[in-house]
Formats: C-alpha cells, sequence, structure tokens
C-alpha cells in the first residue's frame, strides 16, 4: 500500500528537488509521529477544544481538532518552508475560499520575505463536488521563475489541485511546492503532489477553520466533522 505522512511527498518525489534537499530529513523526521499524532487526534477525549458540538444548516458536527492543535501544525510547517524558502522570496497562492485563514496563518509562521495571490477554483456546492473545476479569479502576477507555494484547504479528490498544477506549470515557474492542511487519503482520486499536509482525516464532511457548510462554519476556530 502508499505510504502516508503528514508532512512530504505523498506520491514520489516533489518537483522543487533542487530546493528541497535539505529539508528532506526535516520532513523523515516528522513522518515518525506520523501514526501516533492521528491515532491521539481522532480519538482522544481529552482535547482542549473552543467550539462545542452544533447544527449547521440540516446537519450536526462534532470537534474533532481544535485550535491549538491546529496553530502547532502551522507553526510547524512555516519554520519548514522557512528553512526551504527563507530567502527565495516565495510567492504564496491561496486557493479560495477554503484556504484563507489557513495562508493567513501560515505566511505569518513564514520567516523571511514573501508575496501572496489568491485564485478562486469552484468545484463544491453543498457537501459534495460537482466534478467540474473552474477558475473564478486568477492571478494578476507573472509567475515564470518564481517559486510558488500552493496553499489549500483540503485535499479530497484532488481533482481541483491536479487542474491548477497543471495550469501552473504551464507558467514556467522555478519551482512549485503545495501544502494542505488536511489530506483524505481514502478518497484520492488523483495523483497530486502533496508537499506538507497538516492532517490526515477520514472520508469525512469537515467545517471551521475557513471550510463551510453552504456559507457557514468558516469561523469557527476548530474543526468540526459531520455527525452520524
Amino acid at each position: 500500500p502508499r505510504q502516508r505522512s503528514h508532512i512530504g511527498s505523498k506520491f514520489g518525489k516533489s518537483q522543487n528537488d533542487s530546493t528541497g534537499g535539505y529539508a528532506e530529513a526535516f520532513k523523515q523526521d516528522l513522518t515518525l509521529f506520523n501514526g501516533a499524532l492521528l491515532n491521539f487526534l481522532i480519538h482522544s477525549v481529552s482535547l482542549p477544544i473552543n467550539t462545542i458540538a452544533m447544527q449547521i444548516h440540516d446537519l450536526h458536527f462534532k470537534p474533532i481538532l481544535s485550535a491549538e492543535q491546529i496553530h502547532a501544525r502551522v507553526q510547524t510547517i512555516g519554520a519548514a518552508l522557512t528553512t526551504q524558502y527563507g530567502d527565495s522570496n516565495p510567492l504564496f497562492i491561496s486557493i479560495l475560499s477554503g484556504a484563507f485563514v489557513f495562508a493567513s496563518d501560515l505566511i505569518r509562521a513564514f520567516n523571511g520575505h514573501c508575496e501572496i495571490g489568491f485564485v478562486k477554483l469552484s468545484s463544491y456546492k453543498g457537501m459534495r463536488s460537482s466534478g467540474d473545476i473552474q477558475t473564478v479569479m486568477g492571478l494578476e502576477k507573472d509567475l515564470q521563475g518564481r517559486h510558488l507555494i500552493v496553499v489549500e484547504d483540503i485535499v479530497d479528490t484532488g481533482r481541483t489541485l491536479h487542474f491548477f498544477l497543471d495550469h501552473l506549470r504551464s507558467q514556467q515557474p522555478a519551482s512549485i511546492c503545495t501544502v494542505a492542511l488536511l489530506c483524505k487519503p481514502d478518497a484520492l482520486q488523483f495523483e497530486v503532489p502533496i508537499d506538507y499536509t497538516g492532517f490526515e482525516i477520514p472520508d469525512e464532511f469537515v467545517v471551521g477553520y475557513g471550510l463551510d457548510y453552504d456559507g457557514l462554519g468558516r469561523n469557527l476556530p476548530d474543526l468540526l466533522v459531520k455527525e452520524g
């Protein structure tokens, strides 16, 4: 079966090997506690979660990850990106709308000069992906020769990221690094490179920390999962 890790490439080598080789040892060290950490996050009964179980529209949700846990992971990823790109003035590209909270915290955890841009891609309505990817709002920056860090909120089928990475490659950047707050390994249909992953979660619907259910829930500090 495919190897999985919280931080590191999931499907072969990263395309930015020229800049990322010296960070590989750091990624491997973080991978060692993958299983134990995920088990704690999913099954612990004493997490310091701020948000209680709640109803959003017609669905009921319960907490799965606390704001403190998310913050700690974002700081770890930010430190790794600083090691890899601290002297490169990378361009962070936040995929709207779900990744805007994650992206804002991530660039503040990055200790170096950087820029940020935004792109709007859409494949979701309600809880389901439509399967059709549309670029609603594109980047206005010249990407040629730039080091790009793509920031995604959640990778489930991988369709959206697969589409967007093909688009970026056509712009001839120096490198592309992908960062996802969440990944659902059991839902993946496209083999997309994910260089840094915050958390692997089950194939269940989640809201909070920028993610919504038909417009609601983005402002919740914790991550909640649908009950039932």
